[in-house]
C-alpha cells in the first residue's frame, strides 16, 4: 500500500479534534463557554460523515451504514444541546430521546458490522467462542459491580436520565466489542481488517469515556461528549482513509484467520480470583457478588478446557488414522487402490531371496486404451482402470500380488503355475466392464518372465516388458512368454538412439515451450521447455518413443545437456526482447539419469555462465523417483539449488509420493500432476488430495503449479482451492519461441489441441 499521506479530510478532523480537547482541558480548571463545545460537536459530525460515504463508493455497504450511523450521532448531539440548554437535564444526563437517537445511531454500525460476510467456523469453535465471550462478560460485570456501580448509584440516584446514559454506554462497549471479534473471528470480506480494527476503537472510546461521566458532577458546564465525539469522528474518518486506500490498489487475497491459543479465559480466572480475595481481605459487603463471579468464570473456563481436551483428543485420532492412509498411500496406487511399484520390487526381491519355486512376473498392458481416453474422456478411462484392477486382482491365488505401475500397465507376482491364472485373467478381462456409464470390452497384451537362478527384480520387470511388447507386436489379447530373441527390440531402441545422436548434430530437434500462467487471469509467469523431434524420412516422432530410447542408451544425457542450454540461450533473447513481460521463469526437464551424472551441477553452473541467464530464472524439474533414493542425485540437485536455480518436483503424487522427500529435496515448486486434476471438479478423493497439496506446499513455503488444466471448470475450482500458478491446453498448447512474446491470456476458452500435457 502507497505512502500514507493525511488528506485534507482526515487534517481537519484532526483541527477539530485537538480543538476540542484543549478546550475540554481548559474547562477542567476555569468556567468555560458550555457553546463551544456543542459548536465543536457540529463541525466534527459532517467530516466523519463525508469520509465514511466516500469510502462507500466502492460498494462497500457496510461504510454506508457507518456514514448514517454518523448522521445518528449528529442528530443525538443536537437533541443531547437541547436537554442542556433548555434545561430538561443536568450536567451529563441525557433524555429518553436522546437516548433512542444513540442507541439508533449505533445499531446502524451493528447492522452493518453483521451484514459483512465472514468465514465459516465449525460448531466445536462457535461453542469455544460462546464461552469466551461469556466469561468476558462475567469478569467485566464482576468488576463493575465492585469497582463501578456503587459509585454509578450515588451519580444518578436511580433517575432515568441516569438509566438512558447507562444503556448508551453499555451498547457503545457491545458495538466496540464485537467490531473487535467480527475482525479476530470471522473475518472481514471485503472490509480492510486494519480498518475495522480503527473502527472498533470508537466503541471502546464511547463507552470508556461515557462511564468517566461522573467525574464530571461537579463541573456541569463540561460534557464528555464534547471530546468523545471528535475524537469518534477522527477515528472514523481515519479508517475511511485506510479503506480507500486499500480498495485503490485492490482487495488482497483471503488470508486464514489466526488460531492462536487464547490466554483470556486464564487471564479472567486470575483478575477475578485477585479480586475475590482483595475483597476478602477489606471486608467488603460485595464479597457474595464477588466471589460468585469467581465461581462462575471458573467453571466456564473449566468447560472450555473439556472441550478443547476433547478435540485434541478428536485430533490425534484423526492424524493417527492419516498416518495411516498415507503409510497405505507410500505402498499403494492412488486410482486403483493396488500395490505399487516399489511394494512389487519388494516382494518380488524377497520371493527370489526366500527360493520359492516358479516364481513369474508379468506385465499386462491393456489394448487401445489410448483410444477409449480419446474418444470417452480421462473420467471413463480412469474408472476402467479401477474396474481391470479389480478383475485382475479377483483371479489371483493366495500369496501372489498385483499392482499398477502406471497408466494402464499392471504387474503381477505370480508363484507356481503361472498358465491357468493368465488364462483366467484374460478371460475375464473379455467381459463386458462398465466403467462411467459405459460397458466396455477390453483385451491386453501379457509379457511373462519367469524367474532363472540369480535374476533380480529390475532384470525380471525387464525381460517381462520386452515380452509385453513381443504380444503386441503379435496381436491384440496375447499373452507371451520372454525369450532371449526378443531382446531385438532393444537393438531396435538402439537404433533409434542413432538416429537422435545424428539429429543432435543436424537441427533435427527444437523445443516447444508450454506457458506456466498467474491465475485466474491466465498472465505469462513462466514457460516449460519440451523437445520435439523431426525425422527427415520418418517425420515427427513423439517424445513417448525416443525419450525412452535415449534412456536407456544413455543418450539421455548429452540431449539433456542441449535442451538445457537451448532453453538457457532462449530465455537471454526473451529477456532482452521483451524486457518485462518475458518469463519470470524457464523449466527444463532433468532425468534420473543426469542427475546421477557426478558433476550435472557443475555443467549447469557452466552454461549459466556461458548464456548469462540469472540462475533464479531457471528452474529444473526432475520426478520425485529421481531423487527418491538420494545418493549421488541428491547431492547433485543440492549443488544445483546452492547456484540459486528453482527446484521443482514434476508430477508429484504418481511416485514414490513420499512425504518424507519433501524435507531432503531442495524444493522451491511442487508441480500436482494431472491424474488428479482431471477430477478436481467432481469432488472425492482426487479433490482432497489436489487440497491437501497445496495446503501441503503453503505449510513448507512451496509454489504450487496444477498441470494438464483442460476446462474453465477445472481452473476456477483450483483457483477457489487456492491456485494461483497451472499450466495446460484450457490455457495454451506449447508454443514456437516466437510465439511468445505474442501469448495473451485465454483464460475462458479451451486452446485447441488433444487433450494432455507432454
Amino acid at each position: 500500500m502507497p505512502r500514507w499521506r493525511p488528506t485534507r479530510t482526515v487534517v481537519a478532523s484532526i483541527g477539530v479534534a485537538a480543538v476540542a480537547w484543549v478546550w475540554f482541558a481548559i474547562g477542567l480548571f476555569v468556567h468555560t463557554p458550555p457553546v463551544a463545545g456543542w459548536a465543536l460537536l457540529m463541525l466534527a459530525v459532517p467530516i466523519a460523515m463525508s469520509a465514511a460515504w466516500r469510502a462507500g463508493a466502492a460498494g462497500r455497504t457496510f461504510w454506508r451504514y457507518a456514514s448514517g450511523g454518523m448522521a445518528g450521532l449528529g442528530l443525538a448531539s443536537i437533541s443531547a444541546a437541547r436537554d442542556y440548554f433548555s434545561g430538561e437535564q443536568a450536567g451529563q444526563h441525557i433524555g429518553g430521546v436522546t437516548a433512542g437517537l444513540y442507541v439508533a445511531s449505533l445499531m446502524a454500525f451493528l447492522i452493518g458490522l453483521l451484514r459483512i460476510p465472514g468465514a465459516q467456523r465449525s460448531r466445536v469453535e462457535w461453542t469455544r467462542f460462546g464461552l469466551d465471550v461469556a466469561t468476558m462478560v462475567v469478569t467485566v460485570t464482576t468488576f463493575s459491580w465492585y469497582l463501578v456501580l456503587p459509585r454509578w448509584e450515588s451519580w444518578t440516584r436511580g433517575t432515568a436520565a441516569g438509566a438512558a446514559s447507562i444503556v448508551v454506554i453499555t451498547t457503545a462497549a457491545i458495538i466496540g466489542m464485537l467490531a473487535f471479534v467480527k475482525v479476530s473471528f470471522t473475518g472481514t470480506g471485503p472490509i480492510d481488517r486494519r480498518a475495522l480494527y480503527v473502527l472498533a476503537m470508537t466503541g471502546a472510546v464511547g463507552a470508556g469515556g461515557g462511564a468517566m461521566a461522573p467525574l464530571l458532577a461537579d463541573r456541569p458546564y463540561l460534557n464528555t461528549g464534547h471530546v468523545l465525539l471528535p475524537t469518534t469522528s477522527l477515528l472514523v474518518c481515519l479508517a475511511a482513509d485506510r479503506q480507500i486506500r486499500a480498495s485503490r490498489v485492490g482487495v488482497p487475497p483471503p488470508r486464514p484467520l489466526p488460531r492462536r491459543p487464547s490466554v483470556m479465559p486464564y487471564t479472567a480466572v486470575l483478575a477475578t480470583g485477585a479480586l475475590l480475595l482483595s475483597a476478602a481481605a477489606s471486608g467488603t459487603g460485595n464479597l457474595l457478588v464477588v466471589a460468585a463471579g469467581s465461581f462462575v468464570v471458573t467453571l466456564l473456563v473449566a468447560t472450555r478446557q473439556v472441550l478443547a481436551l476433547r478435540d485434541n483428543v478428536r485430533l490425534l485420532d484423526d492424524l493417527d488414522a492419516r498416518q495411516r492412509q498415507l503409510a497405505h498411500q507410500a505402498g499403494h496406487d492412488g486410482l486403483t487402490g493396488l500395490a505399487n511399484r516399489t511394494v512389487l520390487v519388494r516382494e518380488i526381491t524377497a520371493a527370489l531371496a526366500g527360493g520359492s519355486p516358479d516364481v513369474t512376473v508379468a506385465l499386462l498392458d491393456l489394448d487401445d486404451f489410448k483410444a477409449i481416453n480419446d474418444d470417452l474422456g480421462h473420467p471413463v478411462g480412469d474408472a476402467l482402470l479401477g474396474a481391470v484392477g479389480v478383475r485382475v486382482s479377483a483371479q489371483m491365488p493366495d500369496g501372489c500380488l498385483v499392482a499398477r505401475l502406471g497408466g494402464d500397465e499392471y504387474a503381477l507376482l505370480l508363484r507356481g503355475d503361472h498358465t491357468p491364472v493368465v488364462a483366467a485373467i484374460a478371460a475375464d478381462l473379455r467381459r463386458p466392464l462398465h466403467a462411467g456409464g459405459h460397458e466396455l470390452v477390453v483385451e491386453a497384451s501379457i509379457g511373462l518372465a519367469p524367474a532363472q537362478p540369480g535374476d533380480t527384480a529390475d532384470e525380471l520387470l525387464r525381460r517381462a516388458d520386452v515380452a509385453m511388447y513381443e504380444a503386441k507386436s503379435q496381436g491384440k489379447g496375447r499373452h507371451v512368454v520372454y525369450h532371449e530373441r526378443m531382446d531385438h527390440r532393444t537393438a531396435e531402441q538402439s537404433r533409434v538412439a542413432a538416429d537422435l545422436r545424428g539429429a543432435l548434430d543436424t537441427d533435427q530437434l527444437h523445443l516447444l515451450y508450454q506457458p506456466i500462467v498467474a491465475m485466474p487471469g491466465g498472465e505469462l509467469f513462466g514457460v516449460e521447455a519440451l523437445v520435439r523431434w523431426t525425422h527427415p524420412v520418418r517425420g515427427p516422432i513423439g517424445p513417448n518413443l525416443f525419450i525412452p530410447a535415449a534412456e536407456r542408451t544413455g543418450l539421455i544425457v548429452p540431449l539433456g545437456a542441449w535442451i538445457l542450454e537451448e532453453a538457457c540461450r532462449q530465455a537471454v533473447s526473451w529477456r532482452q526482447t521483451m524486457g518485462a513481460a518475458a518469463p519470470r521463469t524457464v523449466s527444463v526437464n532433468v532425468s534420473a539419469r543426469q542427475l546421477r551424472e557426478a558433476g550435472f551441477a557443475e555443467e549447469v553452473a557452466a552454461v549459466l555462465l556461458r548464456t548469462g541467464l540469472p540462475p533464479d530464472v531457471l528452474t529444473v524439474e526432475i520426478t520425485e523417483t529421481a531423487v527418491f533414493d538420494g545418493g549421488t542425485a541428491l547431492d547433485e540437485l543440492k549443488s544445483i539449488a546452492a547456484l540459486g536455480v528453482k527446484i521443482a518436483l514434476d508430477d508429484f503424487g504418481t511416485g514414490h509420493s513420499s512425504l518424507g522427500l519433501l524435507r531432503t529435496c531442495p524444493a522451491d515448486i511442487l508441480k500436482v500432476d494431472k491424474s488428479f486434476v482431471d477430477d478436481v471438479t467432481g469432488g472425492g478423493e482426487p479433490a482432497v488430495i489436489v487440497a491437501a497439496l497445496l495446503t501441503i506446499s503453503d505449510g513448507m513455503r512451496l509454489r504450487a503449479v496444477a498441470e494438464g488444466v483442460e476446462t474453465a471448470e477445472q481452473a476456477a475450482e483450483l483457483h477457489r482451492l487456492g491456485y494461483r500458478y497451472a499450466q495446460g491446453y484450457f490455457y495454451a498448447r506449447p508454443l514456437p519461441a516466437g510465439e511468445i512474446d505474442t501469448y495473451r491470456p485465454a483464460g475462458l476458452t479451451p486452446a485447441p489441441g488433444p487433450g494432455a500435457l507432454v
